[in-house]
């Protein structure tokens, strides 16, 4: 299958060509016929799988055989990182069809804010937005979605961890009912069935790889000290040839900390945190991106808020809290079929945490020998009770409660 199979219009083509698309990947094979059929849809598929563009490419070819007198499409967003990169592939696909669009996001200084307006007020036909700025515009009335035709949430379930449920349903309320609704999101929890129950009528499911490391990922851990992860990270990037590297920390301090002892190191990166103002965040981001800057440490608002091809190495400087949060960290790697490595850090503490992450893959992730200088590590030995998959086991008897023991 291709792309031309779709029966595109013309200049919807020469965008998908002209940024380098050749054929769907299964999302987009499996998605894009269902939303060209004006069908809602919940699907479900882990990051890099190429879901944002399953989405945009049906919307956009509604919009380019439509007026363009209203805004016709929303898509509500987490960050204002996804936003913008959402933005920039619409302008990417759209750029010879004559479609515009907008992302508002939160941050900045007023200037940013009337720069939003004023392109509402304008007229525009997409605007992807993060829901609390998109409320305030709302409410002053600068923003109407009367004549609105399509409603995407993507990275749903990031939005109700960062507790947008109401605002979410606040801004359906400003929506006509009639409409097509489009739910993606890379976990499929009940408070996501809970939702799509609430705004979508007669949904389509697609479900691809859920819970799942792309097959490109080599993961790799390491049992180290808490006092040895410093030197291991120091040891890991100055003796590999990583060209891109992603660095997470569960705790902003921890992200300014290491970040600091990386540049006493002479290793060029930057930290990438809240407290850093948008102007900041987007410099990091591009110097990140046109490859001046080789490492970012970060939280998990990088594991969805970024996307970038070519990312050489993930390394989790701390085992992440929840085992789904560790699969959208090592997906930044990866990513569109190509290949990666994800190294994880696994302290005495954190060893429970990472036999969830285990148990939830479905596989062993193999045990890398420090560096001699560094000493021994820790012995992994975590004892977890974890339920057994499914409401009964095979022979249909109750689940029960099972010991895990490495």
């Amino acid at each position: 299958m291709t792309f031309s199979d779709f029966n595109f219009d013309p200049q919807l083509l020469e965008g998908l060509q002209s940024m380098g698309y050749v054929k769907p990947t299964p999302i987009q094979a499996q998605a894009i016929p269902l939303i060209l059929q004006h069908k809602d849809l919940i699907a479900c598929a882990q990051t890099g799988t190429g879901k944002t563009a399953s989405y945009l490419l049906p919307v956009l070819q509604h919009i380019s055989t439509s007026d363009k007198k209203h805004t016709k499409a929303l898509i509500l967003a987490p960050t204002r990182e996804l936003a913008q990169q959402i933005d920039q592939q619409v302008e990417g696909l759209a750029y010879f069809a004559g479609i515009s669009s907008i992302a508002v996001y939160g941050g900045g200084d007023g200037m940013i804010y009337e720069q939003q307006r004023r392109a509402m007020m304008d007229g525009v036909d997409i605007v992807i937005a993060t829901p609390g700025r998109l409320i305030a515009h709302l409410a002053s009335g600068v923003i109407k979605l009367d004549h609105l035709q399509y409603l995407v949430l993507d990275e749903a379930d990031r939005m109700l961890d960062m507790g947008f449920y109401e605002d979410i349903l606040r801004i359906i309320g400003n929506l006509p009912k009639e409409r097509q609704t489009l739910l993606f999101s890379a976990t499929m929890p009940p408070k996501i069935r809970t939702l799509a129950n609430t705004i979508l009528k007669d949904p389509q499911q697609i479900n691809i790889a859920l819970s799942q490391p792309a097959v490109g990922i080599s993961q790799q851990v390491y049992m180290v000290h808490d006092n040895q992860k410093v030197k291991l990270i120091s040891s890991l990037l100055k003796g590999g040839d990583y060209k891109s590297v992603l660095i997470f920390c569960s705790r902003k301090e921890t992200v300014k900390d290491l970040n600091r002892t990386l540049r006493r190191e002479g290793i060029k990166s930057e930290a990438f945190h809240s407290d850093l103002e948008q102007e900041q965040r987007e410099t990091v981001l591009r110097a990140f991106k046109s490859r001046v800057l080789p490492v970012i440490i970060g939280t998990d608002v990088l594991s969805r808020g970024i996307d970038v091809e070519g990312i050489s190495l993930v390394i989790n400087f701390d085992v992440p809290p929840d085992p789904e949060d560790y699969i959208h960290r090592i997906g930044r790697t990866a990513r569109a079929e190509t290949t990666g490595t994800a190294i994880t850090f696994v302290n005495e503490k954190d060893q429970r945490k990472f036999s969830f992450i285990e148990n939830l893959i479905g596989k062993e992730i193999p045990r890398m020998t420090l560096p001699e200088e560094l000493g021994e590590g820790p012995v992994y030995s975590p004892t977890t009770r974890r339920p057994s998959t499914g409401g009964n086991n095979r022979n249909g008897k109750k689940k029960v409660w099972v010991k895990r023991k490495a």
